[in-house]
C-alpha cells in the first residue's frame, strides 16, 4: 500500500479559543459538537468489514467522476475520502509551506460564507471536514450524518470549488504555523528530521519541510494560495472513496455536485524520481539522556516484481511484531530499547527501508552495533522457512485489522489502493501474492536491500564509531 509520509497538519495547532464574535452561538454549537462526537464514536467502533465480505463498487457519475463505494447502513453515517495528486512538492521555491497553509483554510470560509458562517453551517450539518497534505497529495475527508448529507455535501462543494482565502484567516493560521516552526527550531527531533531529509534528498522537494520556514511562510499571499488551488484541484488528479449509508445513484449526483465543475487537467510542476543518498553519517548533537537512531537502506517500488518479497523480509526484520528479529535482539534479549522497528516507505518519487529505535545514550553505540549485526545476518543468510510461514500468516490475518477497522479507515485504504493503481479486486488477490513468495525470493530481497551501507542518523551525544558496523 502507498505509504508516503503524511506530514502533520495545521489542525493540531488550531486550538485557539473562540473569538468574541463566535460567543453568541456557543451553546448551540457546543451541543452540535457533542452530537457529532457521539456519532463519531459510534462511527469509529463500526464492525470491521473484512476484505472477503466487502463489496466495493466502482461508481462513475455523468460528468465522469469515478469513486469506489462500499455501502454500509449499519450506522446512518457517510464518510468520503479523496486526494488530488500534488502536495508539498508543488510549493514553489521560496514559498515552502504553501500547501500546508492552504489545507488549513478550506473550512475558514468558502463561497458566500466567511469563516464564522462556514463553521456554523458545518456544525449545524453535524459534519466533520478536514484537509491535509502529504509530499505527493492534497487529501480531503468528510464524515456526515446520512440524513443531513445534502447540507454537508454542499459545504464540501463550496470548500473544494470556492475557498475564499480571506486575509484574516490566512494571518491567523499562518501565525499558528509560525509558532510551530519556532518551537521546532528548539526540538531535537524536528531539527533532526529536517537534517535527515536534506541528507537523503539534497535539493529535491522531498528535502524541504512541509511547514516551510519563518521566511517562506511570511511571503505567502492569497494569490499564491489561489494559484496552487487552481493547479492541483482538477478531475484528472482525483481519486475518491465513499463508505456508508449512500446508494450509487445518489452518490453519482453528489460526485458531480462536489467535483464535476473542476477543470479536467492539473497543472503540476514536474518532480524527479530520486534515490535516497546512502552511506552517510548524520549527527544531531544534543546532550540528551536518550539517543535516537535511524538507518536508511534502499527501498523497492510498489509495482516492482519483488515488492512482496521485500515486504515480508521487512516484517521479519522489524515490521512491528513482537517476533521480529530486531525486537527480539534489541528489546527482549538485551532490554536496550522500548521499541525498535523497520518500515518500507513508498512515495511517488522515492523509496526506502528505514530502521528506527531509541536507547539510553550510554548504550547507544552498543544498540547500533546490535541493529547492524541483525541486519547483516539477515542480508547474508536470509530468514528461515518457519519465519517466512509465520510472517505470511500474520500479514494475511492482520490486513483487515490494520486497514479496515472503521468506515474512515476503509475509505482511506480504498483511496491508497487507487493511488497505487492496484485494482478494485486487490484485496481478493493480495493473499495469493503473499503466498506465492518463496524463501529464495525473500533471501534475494534481503541481500539486495540490506547489503547496502546505510545512512545513519544519531540524535543525542556524539557517538564514537557510529558510522562503522
Amino acid at each position: 500500500m502507498h505509504s508516503g509520509q503524511h506530514p502533520s497538519t495545521v489542525s493540531a495547532l488550531r486550538a485557539d479559543p473562540p473569538s468574541p464574535a463566535r460567543g453568541e452561538g456557543k451553546s448551540r454549537r457546543a451541543a452540535a459538537r457533542l452530537i457529532t462526537l457521539f456519532l463519531s464514536l459510534l462511527f469509529l467502533i463500526l464492525p470491521a468489514l473484512t476484505a472477503r465480505a466487502m463489496d466495493i463498487q466502482s461508481v462513475t457519475s455523468p460528468k465522469g467522476i469515478t469513486a469506489w463505494l462500499v455501502e454500509d447502513y449499519s450506522v446512518p453515517v457517510v464518510a468520503i475520502r479523496f486526494v488530488f495528486g500534488g502536495g508539498s512538492t508543488q510549493d514553489p521555491v521560496g514559498k515552502e509551506g504553501l500547501a500546508n497553509l492552504m489545507t488549513g483554510l478550506f473550512d475558514e470560509g468558502a463561497g458566500p460564507l466567511d469563516s464564522e458562517a462556514f463553521q456554523i453551517k458545518l456544525d449545524d450539518a453535524g459534519a466533520e471536514m478536514s484537509f491535509d497534505e502529504s509530499r505527493d497529495g492534497i487529501y480531503g475527508s468528510m464524515r456526515m450524518l446520512a440524513e443531513q448529507r445534502d447540507q454537508a455535501f454542499d459545504l464540501l462543494r463550496l470548500a473544494v470549488n470556492e475557498p475564499r482565502f480571506d486575509q484574516a484567516p490566512i494571518d491567523r493560521i499562518r501565525a499558528q504555523i509560525l509558532s510551530g516552526i519556532i518551537a521546532g527550531e528548539n526540538d531535537p527531533d524536528t531539527v533532526a528530521q529536517n537534517k535527515w531529509a536534506r541528507a537523503l534528498y539534497g535539493d529535491h522537494p522531498y528535502s524541504r519541510s512541509d511547514q516551510g520556514t519563518r521566511q517562506s511562510i511570511a511571503t505567502i499571499t492569497p494569490d499564491d494560495l489561489k494559484a496552487l488551488h487552481r493547479a492541483v484541484f482538477a478531475r484528472g488528479g482525483l481519486h475518491v472513496a465513499v463508505v456508508g449509508a449512500i446508494d450509487p445513484e445518489t452518490l453519482k449526483k453528489k460526485l458531480d455536485m462536489v467535483f464535476g465543475d473542476l477543470p479536467q487537467n492539473q497543472a503540476l510542476a514536474p518532480v524527479a524520481d530520486i534515490d535516497p543518498k546512502l552511506a552517510q553519517h548524520v549527527e544531531v548533537d544534543y546532550d540528551l539522556p536518550q539517543t535516537s537512531l535511524q538507518l536508511a537502506y534502499p527501498g523497492v517500488k510498489r509495482k516492482a516484481p519483488d515488492f512482496f518479497a521485500a515486504v515480508l523480509m521487512n516484517e521479519i526484520l522489524g515490521g512491528g511484531t513482537f517476533t521480529s528479529r530486531l525486537f527480539q535482539e534489541v528489546r527482549e534479549k538485551r532490554g536496550l530499547a522500548y521499541s525498535v522497528n523497520s518500515s518500507m516507505v513508498n512515495q511517488d518519487h522515492a523509496d526506502a527501508l528505514v530502521v528506527s529505535t531509541g536507547t539510553r545514550s550510554d548504550r547507544a553505540a552498543e544498540t547500533l552495533g546490535i541493529v547492524r549485526d541483525v541486519v547483516k545476518q539477515l542480508a547474508e543468510q536470509g530468514p528461515t522457512e518457519a519465519e517466512l510461514a509465520a510472517t505470511k500468516k500474520y500479514m494475511i490475518g492482520a490486513y483487515a485489522i490494520n486497514n479496515l477497522d472503521s468506515s474512515s479507515s476503509i475509505a482511506s485504504t480504498l483511496v491508497e489502493l487507487q493511488l497505487d493503481d492496484l485494482g478494485i479486486d486487490y484485496m481478493q488477490r493480495r493473499t495469493g501474492y503473499i503466498n506465492a513468495v518463496t524463501l529464495d525470493q525473500v533471501k534475494a530481497a534481503a541481500k539486495k536491500l540490506l547489503s547496502a551501507e546505510p545512512t545513519i542518523m544519531v540524535i543525542g551525544p556524539k557517538l564514537a564509531g557510529a558510522g562503522k558496523g
